[in-house]
């Protein structure tokens, strides 16, 4: 399994889908050497490495509705609309803590994904150990553009990573790693809208090539998902994705909700378990 991939697309509170697939990973003892995660890809998607089951689940349930954790409030008094302090470093290093020995002694690439506001290119990181800057990588790949400020970390400023590679299946690709596992959240049927040109350029104004990069991210995700599941007909890949789309909203504050979701994640990942099995062996 050495040379086996993961990818974790983001989608803000639709990684809890994501993390009821890892958690069953991990229930399963199936561990993927080789990660890269997206905004909630990554933010969610590391606890995949600390190996704490329920992790995810278990702060968005108790803090979604803590205004110093996602809220307007938030927003306008720091200029995230994810409060930074808390979300990086309040809530991981004393409310509920993160695994950092074993996060940093584990043996798992874990990589994750940003786009460079001045080129609106992406930038790939791979993660470590728990330090300030490992958070700040992680911050800035789910810092989702208008409602974040940028984050400047190891000479970048940086936002979203899902702006520029939303799917970084070809990332894993270029590294030699041609058998991955991807896990979506959303739907197979799934088409991305053109975004409205005017919030951005109004917020960005002064990245226009980040602007540029999302006005044109539909075409590049299209893209993505088609490559995704050519590779999938090829067997270079296996796909696990929500059969529907997911009753949530972004920045969902409804606890039931966030279960429904991280349970849907559990059922998909359990009715493929044996064929996952057989494709990673």
């Amino acid at each position: 399994m050495n040379q086996t991939g993961l990818v974790l697309e983001g989608g803000a509170m639709r990684g809890l889908f994501t993390m009821g697939v890892l958690d069953t990973f991990l229930k399963n003892n199936i561990v993927i050497p080789n990660v890269v995660g997206v905004s909630a890809g990554a933010a969610f998607g590391c606890n995949y490495k600390s190996r704490q089951i329920g992790r995810a689940l278990r702060y968005n349930l108790r803090y979604c509705r803590d205004r110093r954790y996602c809220s307007i409030w938030s927003l306008i008094r720091t200029g995230d609309l994810f409060g930074a302090e808390f979300c990086y470093k309040t809530l991981p290093f004393e409310l509920d803590p993160f695994d950092c020995l074993t996060f940093d002694t584990s043996s798992m690439d874990f990589w994750v994904v940003c786009t460079d506001v001045f080129t609106g290119k992406p930038v790939y990181r791979k993660i470590t150990r728990v330090d300030n800057d490992c958070m700040d990588w992680i911050r800035a790949s789910a810092s989702m553009p208008m409602v974040s400020r940028p984050v400047k970390v190891g000479g970048y400023t940086l936002l979203d990573g899902g702006m520029s590679d939303a799917i970084p299946l070809k990332f894993m690709v270029d590294r030699g790693i041609t058998k991955n596992v991807v896990i979506l959240t959303r739907a197979r049927d799934y088409v991305k809208e053109p975004a409205k040109p005017y919030p951005m350029k109004l917020v960005l104004r002064k990245y226009p090539s980040m602007v540029q990069t999302m006005k044109d991210r539909y075409k590049m995700y299209a893209f993505e998902r088609a490559y995704v599941f050519e590779q999938e007909k090829r067997g270079n890949a296996f796909v696990i994705c929500p059969e529907r789309a997911l009753e949530i909203s972004r920045v969902e504050h409804d606890p039931q909700k966030l279960q429904a979701v991280y349970d849907e994640g559990v059922r998909t990942a359990e009715s493929c378990l044996d064929q996952l099995k057989a494709f990673l062996h």
